[in-house]
């Protein structure tokens, strides 16, 4: 199959970007999904051959603005990087959809072909690196967030030309995602009312599931960026995603699965430098110290006042968990500090401090940004 011409796009003091597209290897039957479109950013100032990073988006993503910072950050090191659209999403959507909204579906068997699919397209995406004479093939990189990363964490177990993976706010049971996350609510209780659980959708979903190819010897570089809140992809596949690849290097975020975007700057800084130190053939270690702060929304309850809406800022916390924690809190009645421990993934009982007043026992419900 052959590859179309690349179609120039923008060009800066640091990169040059042209668009691809080329026809998938899996073809779905949905003539605009079956057309894979990506962004190809290359540096300026390079000598010889360069490695290379494919990135993958996040699910509903509806551009490549975050790949693009990503891509920005790799050229300035001398990285070209492949921004590649996931099936259904953005141009690949068909008329009538939003995007993504086919790539994640209640249906077990159209989420086999979406994966399969998504995989296929990355693979040929590394044929395509292999024909430029300005990349070094030996080099190639593979970083995805969210749906990407699990995009991702597949293709990197069944793809040997993959040289390093980074895998942000991603995890591994596809089927212990998709019954348990925040995002999944509606689609998960059709499967439910068609007589699905979660241990059926497991079995179905092997052929396709990361956990059934990772190596726990395979000595590629892998670096994850977990959040210790999320509720998008729960911490539970994280840790089975990491139990799978022991040798992974890990940054933990103290936030929820969209608090990324409170430290984006250095989060996406820290993406590069990781890519530059592996190709480089060094051994990547990732910031001993990250500041991310730990938002909180919700409701609280306290005393005799009435429920109110609050932001807070967690000034304390412990526990591997967060299990207890303290936390500033703005309401419409004014500042409130509780104290208190988690009882549930959402739920925290604990000791109010309203100014003026005696202290008095409360009980949140909220979610971590």
């Amino acid at each position: 199959m052959p590859f179309g011409r690349p179609e120039p796009r923008l060009t800066t003091e640091y990169w040059t970007r042209t668009r691809i597209q080329y026809d998938t290897p899996r073809p779905s039957g949905q003539l605009l999904n079956d057309v894979v479109v990506a962004d190809f950013t290359l540096p300026t100032d390079r000598l010889g051959k360069v490695p290379v990073v494919i990135l993958l988006h996040y699910w509903g993503a509806t551009d490549h603005r975050v790949e693009m910072t990503m891509a920005d950050q790799l050229a300035r090191r001398g990285i070209a990087s492949l921004s590649l659209t996931l099936p259904y999403h953005m141009e690949r959507a068909p008329a009538g959809t939003r995007s993504g909204e086919l790539a994640v579906p209640a249906d077990p068997e159209a989420l086999r072909q979406v994966m399969a699919q998504s995989v296929a397209d990355i693979r040929r995406a590394c044929d395509w690196i292999a024909t430029r004479p300005e990349l070094d093939s030996t080099r190639i990189g593979l970083g995805g967030t969210s749906l990407g990363a699990i995009v991702a964490s597949l293709t990197f177990a069944v793809e040997p030309r993959i040289h390093s993976v980074s895998l942000l706010l991603g995890g591994a049971d596809l089927a212990g995602i998709y019954w348990n996350s925040s995002r999944t609510v509606v689609l998960r209780n059709r499967l439910r009312d068609e007589g699905w659980s979660e241990d059926r959708l497991r079995e179905y979903l092997k052929d396709i599931e990361p956990l059934n190819y990772l190596q726990a010897d395979d000595p590629r570089p892998i670096f994850v960026v977990r959040a210790r809140f999320d509720t998008v992809v729960p911490p539970f596949a994280t840790d089975r995603l990491l139990a799978a690849i022991p040798n992974a290097k890990v940054l933990t975020l103290e936030t929820g699965h969209y608090g990324g975007g409170l430290v984006y700057d250095r989060l996406m800084s820290t993406f590069a430098r990781y890519f530059e130190t592996t190709f480089g053939g060094n051994a990547f270690q990732p910031p001993s110290n990250f500041f991310s702060p730990t938002l909180r929304m919700g409701v609280l309850a306290a005393g005799d006042e009435p429920a109110n809406f609050f932001v807070g800022l967690d000034l304390w916390r412990t526990g591997s968990k967060g299990e207890a924690f303290a936390s500033l809190m703005g309401t419409p009645q004014g500042v409130r500090g509780f104290i208190g421990a988690r009882v549930g993934s959402d739920i925290g009982l604990g000791l109010v401090l309203i100014p003026g007043k005696e202290p008095t026992w409360g009980a949140i419900w909220n979610i971590v940004f």
